[in-house]
């Protein structure tokens, strides 16, 4: 097993002035900058708008449609202090879809920011919707570290939780991003793909597409395929100390549909993933597949992947016959979508077994985005990370874009298809 005790963190950081964090995105989503990483290491750069040149025929590119909820509640309480919670999982309905849908009431796991002054026992504020006063109530049940959980309720049948979130709920413009969001968050903060609501911050990767690169790339043979992972606020939780031993990824939700994993099982030519979050679901999928190719090891197996399960796995399972096994479990399962959860963390050392390119912005130096990175390039990071400072890139959630192909992609032996 790959040791965590073996990657020096203070080897995966870099100083990233505060004037390059892009606080607000480009004028027109294709207009931003892209970083090109070439299979030999070298590197040039051009505008988003020309992505499909850097893409060969026949490519299978993969998006995240998760769609981003307006998760910030903020409720002011009679001293006039404010008190926001963030709404990260659902508890009571435990779906994504269906607490949002549910009216009266629902449970959420929240962060909560004045936590301090959030000392009684419920909040309180009114809204309009509809042209009627809907009074929104939050009752906080139990703490958990700085995790609260808290129980929602509303008087009227006849609005479900999205439209409380939808009328009063704001942007969760991440914390790096030291502004108010605004009314153009809410179109800019998603890409346009964008389906299933659920996730607390976007797949940032994504919000440089439009429908005109789209079509380019379906006009080049470029298949285009959607699975969905709804982003967690742990994405910015940084590692704290000098090891990953005691960092904990959250777990994230998954949803993908079987004929994906069946045209996986299919997919000869080079797999693009479009951010961070799809190659996390990708390369979840494969190992998800090995564990049911092992199903005696693992009885009554559940479709979830523990932070370091991938790493303690057996290592030699062909692709296809991981996606194989994974559709027959589903099928024994009787299940019409695979619906699952991942906390999988991707460092140095990890060797990927779906994903060949990554479509990427520029991530926070020391984070789990940037070990994920190095993971895919090697120290080759350092290179384009210096190159993207010096050639004045936006960098986080707002900045620009990279392709990276991973080192030595043409001379790797395609996938079996046997």
């Amino acid at each position: 097993m790959l040791s965590v005790d073996n990657i020096n963190l203070a080897d995966y950081t870099y100083i990233l002035p505060e004037n390059r964090i892009a606080s607000f995105p480009s004028e027109n989503r294709d207009s931003s900058m892209l970083l090109v990483c070439k299979e030999d290491g070298g590197i040039c750069h051009d505008q988003f708008r020309n992505i499909s040149h850097y893409l060969n025929e026949g490519s299978h590119l993969v998006f995240n449609n998760s769609r981003v909820i307006p998760a910030r509640l903020i409720f002011t309480i009679s001293s006039g202090s404010r008190i926001e919670l963030f709404c990260l999982t659902p508890l009571e309905p435990a779906g994504y879809e269906q607490s949002l849908s549910s009216t009266l009431s629902c449970d959420w796991e929240c962060m909560v920011g004045n936590l301090k002054r959030f000392r009684e026992r419920s909040l309180q504020m009114n809204l309009e919707i509809d042209n009627k006063t809907v009074i929104l109530k939050a009752e906080k049940r139990k703490q958990k570290e700085n995790i609260v959980y808290i129980h929602f309720s509303w008087e009227d049948q006849a609005i479900s939780f999205a439209r409380i979130l939808s009328s009063a709920g704001k942007v969760p413009l991440p914390p790096y991003i030291k502004r108010e969001p605004v009314e153009s968050d809410r179109e800019r903060y998603q890409t346009i793909y964008s389906k299933y609501e659920g996730s607390v911050a976007a797949p940032t990767a994504g919000l440089h597409f439009t429908e005109d690169i789209i079509t380019e790339l379906r006009r080049k043979n470029i298949s285009t395929y959607e699975v969905t992972l709804h982003v967690g606020a742990g994405t910015f939780q940084p590692i704290k100390g000098s090891s990953l031993a005691g960092h904990e990824m959250h777990s994230e939700f998954i949803r993908v549909q079987p004929d994906f994993i069946s045209a996986l099982a299919g997919m000869k030519e080079p797999v693009v993933a479009v951010g961070t979050t799809t190659v996390r679901t990708l390369e979840s999928l494969y190992w998800l597949g090995v564990k049911a190719m092992y199903h005696e090891k693992f009885p009554g197996i559940e479709l979830s992947l523990e932070q370091w399960e991938a790493y303690e796995l057996p290592q030699d399972a062909e692709p296809v016959a991981a996606f194989r096994a994974l559709q027959q479990l589903l099928v024994r399962k009787g299940m019409h979508s695979m619906i699952g959860s991942t906390r999988l963390m991707i460092i140095p050392g990890y060797r990927f077994r779906v994903v060949d390119t990554l479509i990427t912005n520029f991530h926070q130096p020391g984070s789990t985005l940037l070990l994920l990175v190095a993971a895919f390039m090697g120290n080759g990071w350092k290179t384009a990370y210096r190159y993207a400072l010096d050639n004045d890139f936006r960098f986080l959630s707002y900045g620009d874009s990279s392709i990276i192909f991973r080192p030595g992609l043409r001379t790797i032996k395609k996938r079996e298809t046997g």
